[in-house]
């Protein structure tokens, strides 16, 4: 089992940065593939970025591949999220969440994924 904390949520201007992180418990952190979502007020959770248990693989949706950099430290149990040139739209709540992925695959459904984190506000303001 794993427990997932997200942190480094916030208010930020338009233009502005921020690193999520989400902090994993138990050794089996290294074993799961991770994965970040966003729910916006009144919309569905969507999928975000993708990392493999080993961080050789990433892929990420379309709306943020130029933006946004998922990464892992196992090491730390710690998964990353960097997000750049926040827009008024990346405003949600954001979710990072492990799943037991094959290796070679992507992940990205929301139903897949095992574990949730109980997620991190980011507001972003024109």
């Amino acid at each position: 089992q794993v427990q997932l904390v997200e942190s480094g949520g916030g208010l930020v201007q338009a233009g502005g940065s921020l690193r999520l992180s989400c902090a994993a418990s138990g050794r089996t952190f290294r074993t799961y593939a991770m994965g970040w979502f966003r729910q916006a007020p009144g919309k569905e959770r969507e999928f975000v970025a993708f990392i493999s248990w080993s961080g050789g693989t990433t892929y990420y949706a379309d709306s943020v591949k130029d933006r946004f950099a998922i990464s892992r430290v196992n090491a730390k149990n710690t998964l990353y999220l960097q997000i750049d040139s926040l827009k008024p739209e990346d405003t949600a709540v954001y979710y990072c969440a492990a799943v037991n992925a094959p290796p070679g695959t992507v992940v990205t459904g929301t139903g897949e994924y095992d574990y949730w984190g109980q997620g991190t506000q980011v507001t972003v303001s024109s």
